[in-house]
């Protein structure tokens, strides 16, 4: 699986799927951060069905859906308070890893 480290606590990856939990919690991040409101595409996996596993493996998991294009300051505060919340690091993901990027950069400069 693809991540990017944008800082010691936070990694953004594209759209993660069920399958990539047990390498994420493997690598030693303790959550995960879905940027991705449901049904965006056909293919991706509901939020619930990411939170079953994502707990069943012991990560945490947190649903902050950010449609593209319409990120809101609740957005951002939603975002910094789940990366803040986290017992260690976390991988947030949307589609490409753009938004949860653009989430956590515009988190730092109101921070």
């Amino acid at each position: 699986m693809e991540y990017t480290r944008l800082s010691e606590k936070l990694a953004a990856a594209p759209q993660v799927r069920p399958e990539d939990l047990r390498e994420i919690a493997a690598s030693g991040f303790v959550g995960v951060i879905n940027n991705r409101p449901d049904a965006e595409a056909p293919d991706q996996p509901s939020s619930l069905e990411l939170e079953a596993e994502a707990k069943r493996l012991g990560l945490a998991y947190w649903h902050v859906p950010v449609v593209p294009g319409g990120m809101t300051d609740k957005d951002v505060r939603d975002f910094a308070a789940a990366v803040s919340e986290a017992v260690g690091p976390v991988v947030a993901f949307c589609r490409t890893g753009n938004r949860s990027t653009t989430l956590w950069k515009t988190s730092q400069a109101v921070s």
